[in-house]
């Protein structure tokens, strides 16, 4: 039985999934760009450390309760222990990466442009105000910016969150493309749940055309 979703089927948002649809998108990607981009440039993937609030409860191994009233018989040793001292470091919150792609002009070394394929920390808390600071950074740039949104939950926050969409009524999903030198128009594909994925656009560096990639969902 053919599936309903010949697009983005919605079992793949869901968290415990998505880091891998996630990671195979960006690779998809990449290896459908890279033979349109050659020779003058080539696709990159590369990687953003981003930190994440430790929540869950864990059980210990060692639990220490306050001292009885009345005090249990001392043991007698021969000296007293003395501690060792110990190294000490900063402790990181628990860290996870996050794959995007850059497209860059081979004879310069310049990113020309970014492909973001949103993930569910970069749309909800902290997360979210972290990578709308990064991406109003980004605009003061001469960098190209596509922003892909295949999830259905959390806040709006690729750059068509400021445009309202009426067609089509149902869209769930939203890929966008803000231009260098154009950021006053943004191109945009809005995409309902059984909808198929387009062939976006992915703007170079003029006077080069775009380029056409095909977003392929990897089969689970």
């Amino acid at each position: 039985m053919p599936s309903p979703f010949p697009g983005m089927d919605p079992y793949l948002e869901a968290r415990d999934v998505w880091p891998d649809v996630h990671a195979s998108l960006i690779t998809y990607l990449r290896e459908d760009l890279q033979p349109q981009l050659r020779p003058k440039y080539v696709a990159r993937i590369g990687e953003r450390v981003q930190l994440s609030t430790i929540s869950q409860s864990y059980v210990p191994d060692v639990l220490l309760f306050k001292r009885m009233r009345e005090p249990a018989p001392a043991l007698v040793t021969a000296e007293p222990l003395v501690a060792d001292e110990p190294q000490v470091v900063a402790a990181l919150d628990e860290a996870y990466r996050e794959p995007y792609i850059e497209i860059i002009a081979r004879k310069t070394g310049d990113v020309v442009t970014l492909i973001e394929v949103l993930s569910p920390a970069n749309k909800m808390g902290d997360g979210r105000e972290q990578y709308i600071q990064k991406q109003k950074d980004l605009l003061a740039t001469e960098v190209n910016l596509v922003e892909i949104d295949l999830l259905g939950y959390g806040k709006e926050t690729v750059l068509a969150r400021n445009v309202i969409i009426t067609e089509p009524a149902d869209w769930r999903y939203l890929i966008d493309i803000s231009r260098a030198g154009q950021r006053s128009r943004l191109a945009i594909y809005a995409v309902p749940l059984r909808g198929k994925l387009p062939n976006c656009t992915i703007p170079l560096r003029p006077p080069d055309a775009d380029n056409a990639s095909a977003l392929r969902i990897p089969s689970h």
